[in-house]
């Protein structure tokens, strides 16, 4: 049978076989709206690029920093922890440990149940949490634990939220992992004092502060006249997440990760949520037009006005003098979300360079016309793909920067490909205007170092 192939570049004879399930899931964009084949279950054997459900649930819930986190499960399970990434703590360190029930075959056969009960005791005694986490994996999904019951049982005994994450696998895309860990946050919400908030507060979500960007952002807020009451879940706090409902708007940076949790408090709370992006100056100045204008407040405006050109002013020269080196270098985007993906382009598109590859792990129809609006024609859009794919587009597009997370990394240095880490692994902050001079400077270095002239040529090298 012959193996099914599509053209990714009209221009040429070249082209690219895709497996039969994957060719919805890829569009080279032509001006024309795209009808991505997405929000589906990972393709078996194709290798995804996406992580285990799990994986997904303790990306959102891990930030908060003095909670308890328990993955209840086989010990390899544990090597998902926060303890080498880029999220920062202005107090407790509770979050870079990893305290697993490790489960062997015994516990298979017999249950587990009495080991996480014993396990959590001590921990909690040990550490004198806010709350406690416990992230059910596969192997507790097949042997068949109740959880609930267990976490009911250390909550009478030990008096603090002891919170089931259901995070077993079976569930098919890394969104299931998302929302398991907003459902367990929704029991904190609400049970918190809403004494004393200010009427223009607002929580962000979806920024998991790495390298202190959180900070960065809660302080343009504040030279706004704008009170944060919770950052959810960077630098984190059980007693800020209790009472956050007090909050009269909530600012989502990470769509993918945080929507269940909006749509649940405005469902609850009738607390209104817009979306933003701290990245870029553009997109970081309408995240603070924008809740200037939802509290409708002119002088608040006026701040945000005066913030932005003072900070502009500060970087722009900087900007400018990157943009002649960088002008024309061709960049491949890979993100999690595709609401990064956006800012990406932009602020690449600000210095010069032409994104010829974007794609994402979970974005949605909508995010996808998007991208394809925003990008030029030709670009190819890969939805939830794979390290082969990948490979073959960055070699057929010629690119000179590859910016992605850890496990893009080795596929574009193998590749002899400049690249930019963008996720939880990077210790440099991105958000903000400085940020986005962090983000030039990165670039610049990454994509003019000398050492590309001693690695074959992007077009001969294979993965």
């Amino acid at each position: 049978m012959e193996t099914p192939v599509m053209k990714t570049r009209p221009d040429t004879d070249s082209r690219i076989a895709l497996l039969e399930g994957r060719r919805g899931q890829v569009r080279e964009t032509d001006g024309s709206p795209v009808d991505m084949a997405c929000g589906k279950a990972s393709l078996a054997g194709a290798v995804s690029q996406r992580a285990c459900v799990f994986c997904g649930s303790r990306v959102v819930l891990y930030p908060i920093v003095d909670a308890l986190h328990i993955v209840h499960g086989p010990i390899g399970c544990a090597a998902y922890t926060w303890d080498i990434r880029g999220s920062l703590s202005s107090g407790p360190e509770l979050h870079r440990l990893s305290f697993s029930t490790d489960l062997r075959e015994k516990d298979v056969i017999y249950g587990g149940e009495k080991k996480l009960h014993a396990a959590l005791c001590e921990l909690i005694d040990d550490h004198a949490p806010k709350a406690a986490f416990v992230y059910s994996t596969c192997i507790v999904g097949l042997i068949g634990d109740d959880v609930e019951a267990v976490c009911r049982s250390v909550t009478k005994l030990k008096g603090i939220p002891v919170l089931p994450v259901h995070s077993e696998g079976f569930k098919g895309t890394k969104k299931d992992g998302y929302a398991a860990a907003c459902a367990a946050m929704m029991k904190l919400v609400g049970t918190g004092d809403t004494a004393g908030i200010s009427k223009h507060s607002i929580n962000i979500l979806g920024d998991f502060n790495l390298a202190g960007e959180i900070w960065i952002i809660r302080e343009y807020y504040r030279r706004m006249g704008v009170d944060v009451v919770a950052t959810v879940t960077g630098d984190g706090r059980v007693d800020d997440i209790k009472r956050c409902h007090g909050a009269a708007l909530n600012v989502v940076q990470c769509s993918g990760s945080m929507i269940h949790l909006a749509r649940s408090m405005k469902e609850k709370y009738g607390t209104p949520f817009l979306r933003v992006s701290y990245f870029g100056i553009e997109d970081m100045s309408r995240a603070l037009y924008d809740v200037a204008d939802h509290f409708e407040s002119a002088e608040m405006r006026a701040a945000a006005g005066e913030l932005i050109r003072e900070e502009v002013s500060e970087i722009l020269p900087q900007l400018t003098a990157m943009r002649g080196d960088l002008n024309g270098k061709r960049v491949a985007v890979y993100t999690g979300g595709a609401f990064k993906a956006f800012s990406l382009v932009r602020c690449l598109r600000m210095l010069g360079m032409k994104t010829v590859v974007a794609g994402s792990q979970t974005g949605n129809k909508d995010d996808y016309n998007e991208l394809a609006e925003l990008c030029d024609p030709g670009t190819v859009l890969l939805d939830d793909t794979n390290p082969l794919e990948l490979a073959k587009y960055i070699q057929e597009k010629d690119v000179d920067l590859f910016i992605g997370g850890v496990k893009e990394r080795p596929i574009a240095y193998k590749l002899g490909v400049a690249f930019c880490d963008h996720n939880h692994e990077r210790k440099i902050a991105l958000a903000g205007f400085v940020g986005l001079l962090n983000f030039a400077k990165e670039v610049h270095a990454s994509v003019m170092s000398p050492v590309w002239n001693f690695v074959p040529r992007k077009r001969e090298a294979r993965i």
